[in-house]
């Protein structure tokens, strides 16, 4: 399985939405980055996405997107896939 880096805030429901949806997948270990107690990773998420917001999901080295971004790959059928690429 693919590793799985989000970065995330302290309080945000939607990273706790997106962390439930990839724990149902089968991700047993996903690295969070907390953007609100690291303000120079927040930077380096903005240079990486062009966003401010949290959750930023990657997988692999592919940038999926924020929790939304995360449901609506997985309604197309492309989550799983991604986790399982090798």
């Amino acid at each position: 399985m693919q590793a799985v880096k989000m970065y995330t805030t302290a309080v945000c429901p939607y990273c706790v939405q997106a962390k439930r949806i990839l724990q149902s997948k089968g991700v047993a270990h996903i690295e969070e980055i907390r953007v609100d107690s690291q303000p120079q990773e927040r930077v380096k998420m903005m240079e990486m996405t062009g966003r401010r917001t949290v959750p930023q999901i990657f997988i692999g080295e592919t940038h999926v997107g924020g929790c939304d971004d995360l449901m609506a790959l997985d309604s197309q059928g492309g989550l799983m896939p991604l986790l399982n690429a090798a």
